[in-house]
């Protein structure tokens, strides 16, 4: 009578194991594999092709379903194996009291992540994590999920909090956030103005996560620059202005994408003259706002002073919506927390729309800080559903690029939909940490943790 085998884990090591027993003493267990995917195992590492239909979801699968069965392996799919439970087992009739139980599950000192809301609530007691966290400002939306950290005692390294020695941030995915925040709102754009009834060369553009890579992807921009050259933008959105406030890692993966258009390139102040000056619809005009544009002191007479900006900001006052009524489309990529000013309020917006539909049309909020610097982004979005319009006399958000309001462009994953590049970029820049976190454990990282053994750190 072949001896009971229960095997956890449903992955690469189980396949082995089950291929090493078959060839070794094949019979001798009745052996069942309880996995929580719901598919048979398969090679992750190519993953990345299925998702970009290099190859087929078959192609990758570690054991076809016969090789299974041939060996007499009973696969229970979808079960996710959460706790060892002698009385429940039983139960179930999986374990008997003579049966042998191996768990065959990734298992670590240290778990490496990207978005810790992949997650969602599935932590592990004691465990130590690495991922973008988004709790360091506060984030409210994130903090369940920090409490249930806590109150499993695990420890987190955020990737925001690894910084060096002055304080500047290691491994970022900011420029890849630009590129794609870029490509989306330039999408965005067309959408909204082909919904107008306005024909534009921006709806050629593919959604960023539609190009094979960003070589693709700026190609296709630049076929869109060369249409813009030639035949000029309609006379109803010329002239076609584009204002980027920021001018970080984020700021350039933005302007990575701006530059293959015919652009030419103002001063913030000299926006408002455009209107009266002879402006040519064959180009786009843009302009870069930094922290002089966006506030003013609230002293009178008090000039503005960076570095006071940054250590005292409760004394400014936001200064940048004298710029919005020139604006077609506001890109966001400012760092932002609940000290600073607001760059666009739900208060201006109103008062604007109630004068009639201003020349705004689009808000790409790379930043995303929801009911943040851009007070109507109220939710982020999906890749999938990258955009909504908020209303700003009513309050009402739609989903997609119709209706009255402005488009706003909020997805919180953009790095996501250049899997292919940031995946190496990323790679590259976590590297050199890996080894000495593996040898050292979580001191190799300090000064990163946000919690460390279900307390807080600072």
């Amino acid at each position: 009578m072949s001896e009971p085998l229960v095997i956890v884990g449903n992955g690469m090591a189980a396949a082995k194991l089950v291929e090493h027993l078959s060839a070794r003493a094949l019979g001798r267990y009745a052996i069942a594999v309880i996995g929580e995917e719901p598919a048979l195992a398969y090679n992750r590492v190519m993953l990345s092709s299925v998702l970009a239909n290099e190859v087929a979801y078959s192609d990758i699968e570690l054991k076809s379903r016969r090789w299974w069965r041939d060996r007499g392996v009973t696969v229970l799919y979808g079960h996710a194996a959460t706790a060892a439970d002698a009385m429940d087992a039983h139960a179930l009739g999986w374990v008997h009291d003579d049966t042998t139980v191996t768990v065959a599950v990734g298992t670590s000192g240290i778990l490496l992540v990207i978005e810790g809301s992949t997650l969602k609530t599935a932590f592990l007691p004691g465990q130590a994590y690495v991922f973008f966290a988004h709790v360091i400002k506060g984030q409210p939306f994130n903090m369940p999920m920090l409490q249930r950290m806590l109150d499993l005692g695990c420890t987190l390294i955020d990737y925001e909090k690894v910084t060096d020695e002055a304080g500047r941030r290691l491994i970022f995915f900011g420029w890849h956030a630009g590129v794609a925040g870029m490509l989306e709102t330039l999408w965005a754009l067309g959408q909204r103005l082909a919904w107008q009834g306005i024909a534009n060369p921006f709806t050629a553009l593919r959604r960023a996560y539609d190009y094979h890579d960003i070589a693709e992807a700026k190609a296709a921009v630049e076929q869109v620059g060369e249409a813009v050259r030639r035949n000029g933008l309609p006379a109803e959105i010329a002239p076609l202005t584009i204002g980027v406030a920021g001018y970080g890692n984020v700021a350039r993966g933005v302007w990575e994408i701006l530059d293959l258009l015919p652009v030419e390139r103002v001063e913030a102040a000299e926006l408002k003259g455009l209107d009266t000056l002879r402006t040519s619809a064959n180009v786009i005009y843009a302009t870069t706002f930094r922290e002089e544009h966006t506030v003013a002191p609230l002293a009178a007479g008090a000039a503005f002073d960076l570095q006071h900006y940054y250590s005292t900001p409760q004394a400014y006052r936001s200064d940048f919506e004298q710029y919005l009524p020139y604006l077609s489309v506001l890109v966001n990529a400012i760092y932002w927390d609940p000290r600073y000013p607001r760059l666009v309020t739900k208060d201006y917006l109103r008062n604007a729309w109630q004068a009639g539909p201003p020349r705004l049309r689009v808000i790409g909020d790379i930043s995303c800080d929801i009911d943040g610097a851009i007070e109507c982004t109220v939710k982020a979005t999906e890749p999938g559903d990258p955009n909504f319009v908020f209303n700003p006399l009513t309050g009402d958000v739609r989903d997609g690029v119709e209706g009255e309001g402005v488009v706003v462009m909020a997805v919180d994953i953009l790095p996501s939909e250049l899997p292919r590049d940031a995946s190496e970029y990323f790679s590259h820049v976590l590297l050199p940490y890996v080894p000495a976190l593996a040898a050292a454990g979580i001191p190799a990282l300090r000064p990163g943790p946000n919690v460390h053994n279900g307390g807080l750190t600072r």
